[in-house]
Parts: structure tokens; sequence; C-alpha cells
């Protein structure tokens, strides 16, 4: 199964995330299917490939809590029903 998650890169205390695809036996770190975005929590900074995670959640991968709340503040979610009720 393919899921959306965080993947922590920075130094220690200074973490960032990428917002990834990754196989769900994977470990946090390793090789991601596709990066999809980034989250910066010290200054709540966020860039998401809209397009790409719209994609990935058609196809079934399954958000984390975490990434399911920054998806949700991005109204992500919105755009999905959004462009399922035009087709």
């Amino acid at each position: 199964m393919v899921k959306l998650r965080l993947k922590r890169f920075g130094k220690k205390r200074e973490a960032s995330y990428r917002i990834v695809a990754i196989n769900s036996r994977d470990r946090r770190d390793g090789r991601p299917l596709e990066e999809l975005g980034f989250y910066n929590p010290r200054t709540d900074e966020v860039k998401l490939d809209v397009p790409g995670i719209i994609r990935r959640l058609s196809q079934g991968a399954q958000p984390s809590e975490t990434v399911r709340s920054i998806l949700r503040k991005a109204n992500v979610f919105e755009q999905i029903s959004a462009s399922t009720s035009q087709q």
C-alpha cells in the first residue's frame, strides 16, 4: 500500500519535512516513490504539488494523520471532490 507521509531532513532541532508517496513498509527516510511537497513546522511554510497529490489519492494512497491535516488546511480534499463532480 502506498502512503503519503512526511520524510524528515535538516539539521538537529531544525527539522523540515518533505511530503512523499512511499510504500507503507519502507522506513521513514527511505527512497520515496515521488516527492509531492514540503512542510516546515518552524515557519509553517507549505508547498504542495496539488495535481500530483490528487493523482496519488485517486490511485488509493492513504495520507498519514499529519499529512491529512496539512492537506485539509490547504483545501486539497475540496479540490478532489470538485474535480470528481465535474467528470
